[in-house]
């Protein structure tokens, strides 16, 4: 069993308990917004949009009371989500799950915080080839919508790791184990500037310095990481996204006059929730035995989305699309034929769109969303040799 035991880097004090960052509080608003009934309800054409509390949390199966009484509080703030996920760790590395059972001998993890130039605690985690070894390059790596850096991808980064690379992530502000009030992203282009100042000091770590960086990104995380490219385009050697959320289907895009009431709305109450209309597990994992799994992940963001974070993401995946030409870096696109979250026709878009020479799409039939941790165990395997040997052929 691995003692985990986060290091704090920085030159200013911290005070797990009296200090707040002013960014992760959430705005003093005029009215109430939690509330048994739904606070409002405006309807459109064909779609309603309900502002709403969230529903109590289920309870976990094949884990104590005391356990789920811990997991079922309140995760908006990171002091809450650090104490739940300490609790479960033991829990998470037994469970009966390919990229757990397979995870390699002897990789070398360590995690710390560091506060950013905002002034905001940002999780770290690295897994690097056991001793002797020699690193081939680094892997930096961007979690999707909700999610943090410590579940599924802990086994990824170990398989990755073991084939000769420094791997590197970060929890996004308002995400997993940093700062911030949890699932809320004021703005996209900040989550951006983040990713850009935290793995600057990544690539100039000793151990990879002068190596090759490789950048990847998973459904929301591959719309950072493009984002991240857009703003930095000569600042990495490969992209590789799976299943990007680089474009709103036009199907799954909300008609101009309610895109105007959530944009309105994002700025009158911006952590306001919207009632979701789908369960998202249930979409993203084509294994029942994986989807099932999916509740272990006990820190990650279920709750409806919140107002402004719904603007966002649709602005952001509006200005990715019409710069989709500029995308010029070597790239990866891994998708499943028939994610329903993130549509692999969209990927198929930026694949015949992006300037970039040195580009390759791949699409895995029957795949849904979660193609690394939904899939059956010989899918993720090829999934995830698949992205091996395209490293390897840029190192």
């Amino acid at each position: 069993m691995e003692v985990h035991a986060l290091t704090f880097r920085s030159r200013l004090p911290f005070h797990s308990r009296k200090f707040i960052s002013r960014s992760t509080l959430p705005p003093k608003l005029p009215i109430s917004i939690i509330s048994p009934t739904p606070a409002f309800q405006l309807q459109t054409t064909h779609r309603r949009l309900t502002v709403a509390a969230a529903a109590p949390k289920k309870k976990i199966h094949g884990v104590s009371d005391e356990l789920n009484l811990i997991a079922s509080q309140t995760l908006d703030y990171a002091a809450a989500r650090r104490r739940v996920r300490s609790a479960f760790i033991q829990v998470q590395q037994q469970l009966d799950h390919y990229l757990f059972k397979m995870a390699p001998a002897g990789v070398r993890t360590e995690e710390w915080i560091e506060r950013n130039s905002k002034g905001l605690e940002i999780f770290f985690r690295s897994w690097m080839p056991e001793p002797g070894v020699k690193i081939k390059g680094a892997v930096c790596f961007c979690h999707g919508y909700g999610d943090t850096c410590t579940f599924f991808f802990e086994g990824i980064a170990r398989f990755i790791a073991a084939c000769g690379y420094g791997v590197y992530a970060i929890d996004h502000p308002g995400f997993g184990l940093s700062e911030g009030l949890h699932g809320y992203i004021y703005s996209f282009d900040e989550l951006a500037d983040n990713v850009i100042e935290q793995y600057a000091k990544i690539k100039e770590r000793p151990e990879v310095k002068g190596l090759p960086c490789f950048i990847l990104g998973q459904s929301m995380g591959g719309a950072v990481t493009l984002k991240v490219h857009l703003k930095d385009p000569q600042g990495w050697d490969g992209l590789v996204l799976v299943a990007p959320m680089c474009k709103i289907a036009d199907d799954m895009t909300p008609p101009e006059p309610l895109a105007k009431v959530l944009t309105f709305l994002s700025n009158v109450m911006p952590t306001a929730k919207l009632v979701p209309q789908k369960d998202l597990a249930e979409l993203a994992f084509r294994d029942p035995k994986k989807k099932e799994m999916a509740e272990y992940n006990v820190i990650c963001y279920s709750d409806p989305v919140r107002l402004r974070t719904a603007v966002q993401l649709l602005k952001a995946t509006k200005e990715i699309e019409m710069q989709v030409e500029k995308v010029s870096s070597p790239l990866l696109i891994l998708h499943g034929a028939a994610d329903k979250v993130t549509d692999p026709l969209v990927s198929r878009f930026l694949y015949e769109n992006a300037s970039s020479k040195d580009k390759t799409l791949k699409l895995y039939e029957e795949g849904y969303h979660c193609i690394l941790e939904g899939e059956p165990d010989d899918r993720i395997f090829t999934v995830l040799n698949d992205i091996i040997e395209w490293l390897d052929a840029r190192c």
